[in-house]
């Protein structure tokens, strides 16, 4: 079973473009929107273990550099 999450991404003013570019290639990024809300982007991704969903997160999303924030929310997923 793996690990379904929504992660809320903040970014620097002008930047949202570069950063969906960025997160598009990633492994474990399913989908990437630009939202007009709190948070600027909002990534679903998925991971086989919830170690694996923090490395995705904290590695890779949170690295890229005109990231300012992220907020995660894991779902469970039902059939």
């Amino acid at each position: 079973m793996s690990v379904l999450a929504f992660v809320m991404i903040n970014v620097k003013a002008g930047t949202d473009k570069d950063v969906v570019r960025r997160l598009k290639v990633l492994e474990g990024v399913n989908e990437v929107y630009e939202v007009y809300a709190v948070y600027d982007i909002v990534a679903i991704v998925e991971a086989a273990t919830m170690t694996e969903l923090n490395r995705l997160v904290n590695t890779d999303v949170r690295k890229i550099e005109s990231v300012t924030s992220t907020h995660t929310i894991i779902a469970e997923k039902f059939s």
